[in-house]
């Protein structure tokens, strides 16, 4: 079991690889393409769309082919769209090689959710998400390599994180007549539970204010990393390339808020995880409007730290909350639920912003979390009544 969890490990790298690859890109694609720079806000909402859809029926392919195949299926197509990025002669075909992408990782994420939240301790999803965070810090670095000089050479880019997914597939493929054995004998029981009984929902008590807990706290860490920088250039008047740099601080909040987590989680449980995240985050929105000039932007890697052990927190809860037997459709419907209200905050929030003052950020983030906690208490209230019987 050793082996797949370190599998596991490197195949969260890859979940990271595409996610903040875009972003760095854009202002050369965007170019070369002659489009609008706000047509970014095109492929967010295609990202998001495709990955929640796939969230959401992950559960049915997941009992169907299990957890090894589809991920080293949902790899394959991560890595096809990207090298058909690299490829795009226009945006039209870019965004059907997003579509491709999308679909890709929005079932890997899924899956190995569910499999790490039913196999090994809270402290592994922890150190996993981090992981993930390696890959987000790793793809911007990478394609930052390629875009010097007059004419970024932003294809080549991609081909690079096209030819590590490769890898990371083949890898998975090596593996996984083991990966697919121990899958089986590990899984059976519930797998046989859930095919004897009909997924209804209204059964579990408490499931839509997780989902809903869940979705505000993507919403909090969407806007964060979506309009971060853009708040540090408009409230404080610094440079874009200063501003980049804090979205990097805040992020590595993030991955620092997960490997300390780690330690910790086993002993604290996922409930009280999310509760000290609260807090931790809530004490970088209370900096973030401080006076004290750009300084106050520290409090973005509170906000990270804070973050951090919230989303594994809640997924990893998934079965102790609602049982084992449904527990992959239902971690595809906190995750496909939590894009489609994080995505809608996300945009909102920029109209807002845009069309008002960034000072409103720390304010609609204590807001958010505000009801990302109520949310919580209460799922964890009504889930109890799931086990009663």
């Amino acid at each position: 079991m050793i082996s797949i969890l370190v599998l596991i490990y490197v195949v969260f790298i890859s979940l990271g690889l595409p996610d903040s690859v875009f972003g760095v890109a854009w202002p050369v694609v965007h170019t070369e393409f002659g489009i609008a720079e706000s047509f970014a806000s095109i492929y967010s909402i295609i990202t998001g769309i495709c990955s929640g859809g796939a969230s959401f029926v992950a559960g049915i392919v997941l009992r169907k082919f299990g957890t090894p195949k589809v991920t080293f299926f949902s790899i394959l197509l991560t890595a096809i769209g990207l090298i058909g990025m690299s490829f795009s002669p226009n945006i039209l075909v870019m965004m059907f090689f997003t579509v491709v992408m999308g679909y890709g990782a929005g079932a890997i994420d899924t899956g190995l959710n569910n499999y790490v939240s039913l196999h090994f301790k809270a402290r592994h999803m922890s150190w996993l998400h981090a992981f993930w965070g390696i890959g987000v810090t790793l793809s911007p670095a990478i394609m930052s390599a390629f875009l010097g000089g007059e004419q970024g050479n932003w294809r080549n880019g991609y081909r690079v994180l096209a030819i590590i997914q490769f890898a990371i597939a083949a890898a998975v493929g090596i593996m996984l007549p083991k990966w697919i054995k121990k899958d089986k004998e590990s899984s059976q029981e519930y797998i046989e539970e859930s095919e004897k009984k009909k997924l209804k929902l209204s059964n579990f008590k408490g499931l839509l204010p997780s989902i809903l807990a869940l979705g505000f706290y993507c919403s909090m860490e969407f806007i964060v990393g979506t309009w971060g920088a853009s708040y540090a250039v408009n409230v404080y008047s610094i440079g874009a390339d200063v501003a980049a740099k804090w979205v990097s601080v805040y992020f590595g909040g993030i991955m620092t808020g997960r490997l300390l987590s780690g330690f910790v989680s086993d002993k604290l449980g996922d409930n009280n995880m999310i509760r000290i995240g609260a807090v931790a985050s809530f004490v970088g929105m209370l900096i973030l409007i401080l006076p004290i000039g750009s300084k106050a932007l520290i409090g973005l890697f509170f906000l990270g730290l804070g973050f951090g052990p919230v989303f594994p927190s809640v997924l990893h809860a998934v079965p102790s909350r609602f049982g084992k037997e449904f527990s992959a459709d239902l971690t595809g419907f906190h995750m496909g639920g939590a894009y489609a209200v994080g995505f809608t905050f996300q945009l909102n929030l920029g109209y807002a912003a845009t069309g008002t003052t960034f000072k409103i950020v720390p304010y609609v983030l204590a807001a958010l979390l505000c009801l990302m906690t109520v949310c919580n208490e209460a799922a964890i209230k009504q889930a109890k009544r799931n086990f009663s019987n």
